[in-house]
């Protein structure tokens, strides 16, 4: 079966859920709870809508939605969050209908990225060895405004968590100001890219290409064959990036929030 209701590429079934998988591993929730084929997400430490959402993951699991959609809702009530549903081509047109009809927002629509590295110059990228401190690699990011302060011990046990392997990469000037960063995670022929940022005051001299590059490198070495990350669709300066070194839409999802007054 092939997937095109969310993307103009075609992408089976099964490398989507591969990928989802993959993220799920490589952005770990504190908390993974199942309701059927449903893995709900909750992360107390962290606010992202990734560590905290409702994500189905088969199109033909659609009994009961409306007492499932209910029992979320107090799970997510219990953590202090509010309810959010992924919606990726593994989630049944049903329940899609559901929120439809209910009125839930849809928000910040992803694309989900790949790009093959055996087909990808890297010559000149460097074979950067990645950063051990963690702590560091944080404090520099929020420098560069890509983390908030207050996230910093969330985002460290978070990626304390990753099971696959981890390359935290930075570069800075000759004072140590941050120039830019990436986080990659292997998992087998896999690598994602997360947290890929520059310095805004030194943005458009390449600094963000450079240690894209370095990250895939990184990921090629440790045996990857296929990278991946995933960008909002309102966000065209960093997909113009992506696309400039290859990467390609494989899907989209999109996020759905219950609307005011809602109570499941």
């Amino acid at each position: 079966m092939q997937v095109q209701e969310t993307s103009r590429n075609t992408t089976s079934l099964a490398d989507v859920r591969r990928l989802e998988a993959v993220s799920f591993r490589s952005w770990p929730a504190a908390n993974t709870l199942y309701d059927g084929t449903w893995a709900i997400r909750l992360t107390a430490g962290h606010p992202s809508k990734r560590l905290n959402s409702v994500n189905p993951l088969d199109r033909a699991d659609h009994s009961n939605l409306e007492q499932r959609i209910a029992r979320a809702a107090r799970r997510f009530q219990s953590f202090g969050r509010p309810l959010v549903f992924r919606q990726s081509p593994l989630a049944p047109p049903e329940l899609e209908n559901i929120l439809d009809a209910r009125g839930w927002r849809r928000f910040d629509e992803t694309r989900v990225m790949t790009l093959d590295l055996n087909r990808t110059d890297l010559k000149s990228a460097v074979s950067q060895v990645p950063l051990q401190d963690v702590g560091r690699w944080i404090d520099q990011c929020v420098a560069m405004g890509n983390v908030a302060a207050d996230l910093k011990p969330g985002l460290h046990e978070l990626i304390s968590q990753v099971e696959g392997d981890v390359g935290l990469f930075l570069s800075e000037d000759e004072s140590g100001v941050p120039i830019a960063g990436a986080m990659a995670v292997r998992f087998g022929d896999l690598v994602g890219l997360f947290e890929v940022v520059s310095n805004p005051k030194k943005r458009g001299l390449g600094h963000g290409r450079s240690i894209l590059r370095n990250a895939m490198l990184w990921g090629r070495n440790k045996g990857a064959h296929r990278a991946w990350l995933q960008v909002v669709v309102e966000n065209s300066v960093a997909e113009g990036l992506y696309r400039s070194e290859g990467f390609e839409e494989a899907y989209r999802y999109a996020y759905r929030q219950a609307p005011e007054g809602f109570q499941g």
